[in-house]
């Protein structure tokens, strides 16, 4: 007696769920076509076009992009996504490419987060440069920085009198 059914088509119009449950571990790039939850291990690169949560278990390391991201266990790397919402108990370790982001009061987030909008859709496209504006940025600062005639120059000129 099987579990399965014959006739039932895999475009059945519910979205799919691909799970990596609790004692898997995952290491490379997963391109996937529906939601995910992590309650397992995974090294490497997650790419949804819909959401991706990682429970209580789950772990993460590497770059991770979807349309909402949701963390209850721990996340390390970067992410692109249109909402990050780190739970509580979640632990996010990250550089963060967001339109919005909320951290409940149990939660933890470390790192650095941007939300220029232009730059989420352009990544979206191609998100191997998702943290190449930053280097360009800091690439085009002068060598040297000097300091003009500020406020402590009207100082002691204030107090010389």
């Amino acid at each position: 007696m099987g579990i399965f059914k014959k006739n039932v088509s895999v475009k059945s119009g519910r979205g799919a769920v691909t799970i990596i449950a609790e004692g898997n571990r995952f290491t490379g790039d997963m391109t996937v076509q529906g939601k995910v939850h992590v309650d397992g291990v995974i090294d490497g690169k997650i790419d949804s076009n819909d959401d991706i949560s990682i429970g209580k278990f789950g772990e993460v390391r590497g770059l991770v992009k979807a349309k909402q991201v949701h963390v209850s266990g721990r996340l390390e790397g970067e992410v692109i996504c249109d909402e990050l919402f780190v739970e509580a108990g979640g632990k996010v370790r990250a550089r963060v490419l967001s339109l919005q982001m909320s951290v409940d009061p149990k939660g933890c987030f470390q790192g650095e987060r941007r939300e220029q909008i232009q730059q989420v859709l352009a990544l979206q496209e191609a998100p191997e440069k998702a943290f190449e504006f930053g280097v360009e940025a800091i690439d085009s600062l002068p060598d040297r920085i000097v300091l003009g005639a500020g406020r402590g120059r009207h100082r002691d000129k204030h107090h010389d009198k």
